[in-house]
């Protein structure tokens, strides 16, 4: 009977800690890619869309990273595309994993749009990640229009920017940069297109991430009490052998 009993209360506890594992997602429901960013945000009433929505993974090389928590407002308000017309697809390149956004963003000529899209990624338990790669195409249709997506990257415990990204036409097209790692980060994109004589557009562009597998301080802690607990009951079943 003791010996039930301790096996129901070990049982009790894998099941605790995986619940609260998994509660961080529980705001949503998984969207398996491609998808639209309407499946992601939900209008708060006040022309932008809030981080209420559902949430999505893609496969890395080496982990699965979890993007969650997006936003989406344009200024002008009302500015086209809708979220409905944004399209989410896996961006793959080398080790880099995340997402490729592609709509009709553009800014007529003789006007100014400003477009933000914001999100979470979030790397599995031991996993940090500790790079970014940002990159797209513009169109100014051989006038004098320009376009940018200035890009940061927040440690969402501290709200501290980490690190910077910005990739514009005239310009570069792609950027890349390294940071501390962290197994959550805040991205905050700012797509700013300017008209000039002819309009200006970017119709895709990407976002990627990779991450190394580094034990966090809570990991080796649950991986002690795990070997903590196995010894113990090693220990009493030895002692009820040999009783």
């Amino acid at each position: 009977m003791q010996k039930r009993s301790l096996f129901l209360a070990l049982a009790a506890g894998v099941f605790i800690w995986g619940f609260g594992a998994l509660d961080a997602r529980a705001a949503g429901v998984l969207v398996p890619l491609p998808s639209t960013l309407d499946q992601f945000v939900v209008p708060n009433g006040s022309g932008t869309f809030d981080s209420n929505g559902n949430w999505t993974t893609v496969a890395a090389p080496n982990e699965t990273e979890t993007f969650s928590g997006f936003t989406y407002g344009t200024s002008p308000i009302g500015s086209p595309p809708v979220p409905a017309d944004i399209t989410l697809r896996e961006f793959h390149a080398g080790n880099e994993a995340g997402l490729t956004f592609s709509g009709a963003f553009f800014a007529a000529a003789g006007t100014t749009v400003d477009y933000s899209i914001s999100y979470v990624v979030t790397a599995p338990t031991g996993f940090l990640i500790n790079d970014a790669v940002s990159s797209g195409v513009f169109s100014t249709f051989n006038g004098t229009g320009s376009g940018s997506i200035g890009e940061s990257i927040i440690d969402p415990t501290t709200g501290l920017t980490v690190a910077t990204l910005e990739i514009s036409k005239p310009g570069q097209t792609s950027d890349f940069v390294t940071f501390p790692g962290l197994n959550s980060i805040l991205v905050q994109k700012d797509l700013i297109l300017v008209g000039g004589s002819n309009g200006a557009s970017i119709s895709i562009f990407n976002q990627g991430f990779s991450s190394t597998g580094v034990p966090e301080p809570a990991s080796l802690a649950l991986l002690g009490i795990g070997m903590t607990g196995f010894l113990a009951f090693r220990r009493f079943f030895k002692r009820t052998s040999v009783a």
